[in-house]
């Protein structure tokens, strides 16, 4: 990944990071992304291994392994790459990156964001984008499992 990331931060590319399990793509999910996107040149997805998404939604998730996941987003043409992290944070893959806007979604303070001291420290900014309400990939299974 830093060789490619090296080569856009060459021709003067912006570098946006953001991350998540993205295990059920719905609307929320590709409004967010779209939003990412404009924010630079470059969107770069961090995507929670199925070892991780399973840490943190427990054992059901993910319902789309990781590779679907990674095939899903890597198809938007607005997205530049996607890179599979293993921990529960991508603080280490932001480490490498360095970008120049991380972006989460919902409502996180910035001071609690993996990876925002590393990326301000750096130069960067953190945005922090709304999502769009009502959508969740864990509401879509609760209302596939009582259907």
């Amino acid at each position: 990944m830093t060789p490619l990331v090296n080569h856009w931060k060459g021709e003067g590319k912006k570098i946006v990071f953001t991350n998540g399990c993205f295990d059920l793509l719905h609307a929320g999910h590709i409004t967010y992304l779209t939003e990412a996107a404009s924010l630079g040149d470059i969107l770069i997805i961090g995507l929670n291994s199925d070892d991780s998404v399973s840490r943190l939604k427990g054992p059901a998730r993910p319902v789309n392994n990781e590779t679907t996941r990674s095939v899903v987003l890597g198809a938007m043409s607005f997205i530049d790459a996607v890179v599979f992290f293993n921990e529960d944070t991508p603080l280490e893959l932001i480490k490498q990156v360095l970008p120049d806007v991380l972006v989460k979604g919902g409502d996180y303070q910035i001071e609690n964001i993996a990876g925002a001291k590393e990326t301000i420290e750096n130069g960067g900014t953190v945005q922090v984008l709304s999502f769009l309400p009502g959508y969740s990939s864990t509401a879509i299974i609760d209302k596939i499992k009582n259907s």
